[in-house]
């Protein structure tokens, strides 16, 4: 069976505050918990005013408090942003208080735009050391021992365990090349996913993390009683990526009845392709989409990002998603 599992953006809806988007999560991660699902990620976004999970340990930190045996985790850090060490120690202090509950996603990419990136105070070419970072935060985490003069302190011996995020073939190689789980961003990037997850199961190395490659892939997933329903809901991200070619940020857009008014052609086009993979529908339609997309990758376990403008419906897509569990299998 593959797992299930949800990468939450912690949306600032329209009309709403970052406490509400916070609570939101909260709400998201208590139901995830109760109907099964394996685990519940955050990202690491600066100065989008839509997201409100930039200070991304912070947030899985009040996840985790409110909920009881669900994993909690990054998805991702933007590991150039910041100092291996500084990493390690803020999720060793995770795992410290939440043991055998943290995850930690890693990825290259600064998670915002250039001016921003100088903001963080971060060097540009940064991401260029990106598998020598992997390594040195690997070690952090590592039994005492086996360290350098160097320790996190708390991050020693507890073993976080370690993705590879990406959305191109440098993630795949390198999460393959140090025997690491891989996550690849097919809910926003999905042009190069089935080549990215080919190569990293056939340069797959087995490490002490792992014996056999594991294979996560995103999905964008919005389950409603109605294809109708599910389609409205659906607008909310069709206006979010359109914002993104016309350069305009703003807050998570309400979902509106005819997407076909709001954007150009091209526009359509733009955000359509971002959007590929996505499954939107009725208990039945979703069901025939989880199935295809894991016919095609053969996933150990889906990250699905229900972008939905309003909670009750959110959660209610999840309940819908979860009930056709028995439809996930990986074919292996």
């Amino acid at each position: 069976m593959a797992k299930l599992s949800i990468l939450d953006l912690v949306f600032i809806n329209e009309g709403n505050t970052a406490t509400d988007a916070l609570n939101n999560s909260v709400r998201v991660a208590k139901a995830a918990e109760s109907l099964g699902y394996h685990r519940i990620w955050v990202a690491e976004h600066h100065n989008f005013p839509s997201i409100a999970s930039a200070a991304t340990s912070v947030v899985i930190g009040h996840l985790a408090s409110h909920t009881k045996s669900i994993r909690i985790g990054a998805g991702g850090i933007m590991l150039p942003n910041h100092s291996p060490l500084v990493i390690a120690e803020q999720f060793g202090t995770l795992e410290s208080l939440y043991p055998g509950r943290i995850d930690l996603g890693l990825g290259r990419a600064p998670g915002t735009d250039q001016l921003t990136l100088r903001a963080l105070r971060s060097d540009p070419m940064s991401s260029q050391n990106f598998p020598e970072d992997v390594k040195e935060l690997l070690t952090y985490f590592e039994d005492e021992g086996s360290q350098s003069q160097i320790r996190a302190i708390p991050g020693m011996g507890t073993h976080v365990p370690v993705w590879i995020l990406g959305s191109s073939l440098f993630g795949a190689q390198l999460a393959a090349m140090l025997g690491l789980p891989y996550a690849f961003a097919s809910h926003f990037a999905p042009a190069a996913l089935m080549e990215a997850i080919s190569i990293y199961r056939k340069q797959f190395r087995p490490s002490k993390y792992l014996d056999r490659p594991y294979v996560m892939v995103g999905v964008n997933v919005i389950a409603a009683d109605t294809d109708k329903e599910a389609n409205f809901l659906f607008t909310s991200s069709q206006q979010s990526f359109t914002r993104i070619l016309r350069n305009r940020r703003g807050t998570f857009p309400p979902p509106i009845e005819n997407i076909e008014t709001y954007w150009s052609p091209e526009e359509k086009q733009f955000a359509s392709q971002m959007l590929s993979y996505s499954v939107v529908g009725s208990p039945e339609s979703v069901k025939v989409g989880i199935t295809k997309v894991l016919e095609e990758t053969k996933a150990d376990e889906l990250m699905t990002v229900t972008s939905v403008y309003d909670i009750d419906a959110k959660i209610r897509s999840l309940e819908i998603l979860m009930q056709l569990e028995i439809e996930t299998t990986t074919h292996r």
